[in-house]
């Protein structure tokens, strides 16, 4: 049981709307209860300890475009390091001296203990390479752990990177679940490839971008992820950070993604809860489906989910009220870059099988 007044048995007092329980095209409604007010809490910046070249290469001048490959780790103190490791291997909105596009590999855990950055010239976007590149980063000394997986989000380097990772001791896993590199490509969007020579604005805003940007059709939902019950819920924001009733240790087989310091504490998440009679049942398929976000179709009226790399299912079909309680549920993901919530439980006073903390990732990265 939750020790906090806020915690996720408790999910039905934190209704950001008239909460709805979607049964079919029926409406359920809840009473609305008042929330309970959390203090703001204030977090420090982490502190890089060590910035370690791996190899020395020539990369120019301060604010230049790379001429060659380069390699960099960064070890970031306060933060645990994790056996979840997340990759990318794409062009970046810069051009090279020769023209050509500059090429990255980045690597980070789950927890962004660590960030790895190499540059590769064109000719050298293969997966012999990438492979030598990812197993001299396992075999660092500077990282203590060892991966088990690693995720990554970008369909259009499904193949390489696929059978880059088939010949090492880890799990290759296409997933919409990395939201620690997405945070760090934000970042580098945002901070460093404007301040480098070649870099093209037109190239960021034009890129094709990740496969889960493609239009696609929701597809049934599988029975063994069909709830008998959906509802729209919110919790505080406080919750989820140091000192709030959710952590890793009471949220059931789900998971936790990384948290914006920057985001108001006072502010809510929205989210949809599931009620099911076999909540374990249910909470284990979805872990296994590397659930990524929960999303409203406002046009077509559709509850959907999306897992794996480019997977979606339809969840429930919105009438009017629910439609009202959708839209909501997106503008509440907006004003939060994009953090939401699902939670499977077998009623409103349980605690929960799983409860997963997600974000829609971002256009453009």
């Amino acid at each position: 049981m939750f020790e906090s007044p806020g915690a996720i048995r408790c999910l039905f007092l934190f209704v950001g709307v008239s909460a709805a329980i979607l049964v079919g095209c029926q409406v359920e409604g809840f009473n609305n209860k008042p929330t309970i007010s959390i203090p703001s809490v204030r977090h420090s910046s982490p502190k890089i300890s060590t910035i370690t070249f791996l190899s020395s290469t020539a990369a120019g001048p301060s604010g230049s475009s790379p001429t060659s490959s380069s390699v960099e780790l960064q070890i970031v103190e306060g933060k645990k390091p994790s056996v979840d490791w997340e990759l990318d291997c794409y062009s970046r909105p810069v051009v090279a001296h020769g023209g050509k596009k500059l090429w990255e590999v980045l690597v980070t855990d789950s927890t962004g203990s660590f960030r790895f950055c190499k540059t590769l010239p064109s000719n050298q976007v293969n997966s012999k390479e990438l492979r030598k590149t990812v197993e001299d980063l396992i075999d660092d000394a500077s990282l203590p752990v060892k991966p088990t997986t690693i995720r990554f989000f970008r369909g259009a380097m499904f193949n390489m990177i696929n059978i880059a990772l088939s010949d090492l001791d880890v799990v290759g896993r296409p997933s919409r679940c990395t939201y620690a590199i997405a945070q760090w490509l934000e970042e580098r969007h945002r901070d460093v490839y404007p301040q480098m020579e070649g870099y093209r604005a037109n190239m960021a805003t034009s890129a094709a971008g990740p496969s889960f940007l493609d239009v696609r059709t929701p597809v049934k939902m599988p029975d063994a992820l069909r709830g008998e019950k959906y509802a729209f819920v919110s919790l505080p924001l406080a919750e989820f950070l140091p000192g709030g009733g959710v952590n890793d240790d009471n949220i059931g087989v789900g998971r936790l993604c990384p948290i914006d310091p920057l985001l108001p504490a006072d502010s809510f998440v929205q989210g949809v809860v599931i009620l099911t009679q076999r909540p374990e049942a249910l909470a284990a398929w979805l872990a296994g489906t590397e659930v990524a976000a929960l999303s409203c179709d406002l046009r077509k009226r559709n509850l959907i989910m999306e897992t794996n790399i480019d997977t979606q299912y339809l969840m429930a079909r919105l009438n009017d009220q629910q439609r009202i309680e959708g839209a909501a549920f997106e503008e509440g993901k907006d004003a939060l870059n994009g953090l939401h919530f699902v939670c499977v439980q077998r009623d409103e006073d349980d605690d929960p099988a799983g409860f997963w903390l997600m974000r829609q990732l971002p256009s453009g990265i």
